[in-house]
């Protein structure tokens, strides 16, 4: 049996929970609410593929280009000047720029065809691709969430990428912006956020990983500015991840919701 390549997440701790890190050509859904480290995690993945001299692109939706490049410096990575170098490209999807690396319109079509530009323009040889976020494409039209995501796996691993797909959840119900890219995912990267005791924990779980014996405990992760992201084993009790009864009961009313219109 070929052993199965894999690529390093930037993060020590989190590639000893996916057997050393994720395998190369998959497409990994990065779950979760906002504010829970989902942005952060990206930076991680890019700035290791710089390392490794991978072809780096990064697609950003919810943020411009500058605010990614500065919350990369604030870690300790360098994305200014690995652009100026070649390795990395940023397209904004946000500010509807006219430069080149600028997405006018949230089109799924455009988005692909301009990350195949990207590659052509950084060469051949692996490449690592972080989408932030898919959610974007699809908020006017979630029901077209699952037709979307397998457009963009199928064509774009035929160029080579490893894709992390950002996937953003409401904090009201803890459902996704449309559904459908966790079914079609080779992994998924789950985060998540409680408060008690007036202070915020950030987790993350990894919920699937194909072709991989994965850690199912969910551990607890840590932001530390000029390093970045620290994952440590959880301690947690059964009112750590127990959701509000008021929450719970907004989930089980839009699956009824959902079931209806289905």
């Amino acid at each position: 049996m070929p052993e199965v390549k894999r690529l390093s997440t930037g993060i020590p701790e989190v590639d000893k929970l996916i057997a050393g890190g994720i395998p190369e050509g998959f497409l990994v859904a990065v779950t979760g609410e906002p504010g829970t480290g989902k942005t952060i995690f990206c930076l991680h993945f890019i700035a290791q593929g710089i390392r490794e001299c991978d072809k780096c692109v990064y697609v950003t939706t919810e943020e411009s280009r500058e605010s990614i490049i500065r919350q990369a410096a604030q870690f300790g990575f360098e994305f200014e000047e690995a652009m100026d170098k070649g390795k990395l490209i940023i397209i904004d999807a946000l500010t509807g720029l006219e430069d080149r690396w600028s997405l006018r319109s949230l089109d799924v079509e455009a988005l692909v065809d301009k990350v195949i530009e990207a590659k052509k323009e950084l060469g051949h040889g692996r490449g690592r691709l972080v989408i932030d976020s898919m959610s974007a494409f699809w908020l006017d039209k979630p029901a077209m969430a699952r037709k979307y995501s397998y457009f963009v796996k199928k064509v774009l691993s035929r160029w080579g990428f490893t894709t992390l797909a950002v996937s953003q959840y409401a904090i009201t119900t803890s459902e996704a912006f449309g559904f459908g890219i966790e079914h079609i995912a080779d992994g998924i990267i789950r985060f998540r956020r409680f408060v008690r005791g007036g202070v915020l924990r950030r987790f993350m779980l990894v919920e699937k990983m194909r072709q991989t014996p994965h850690s199912l405990t969910m551990h607890e992760v840590i932001i530390i500015d000029g390093r970045g992201m620290v994952v440590r084993p959880a301690r947690i009790t059964k009112e750590d991840v127990a959701l509000p009864p008021v929450v719970m009961e907004k989930i089980a009313r839009a699956s009824r919701e959902r079931e209806a219109e289905l």
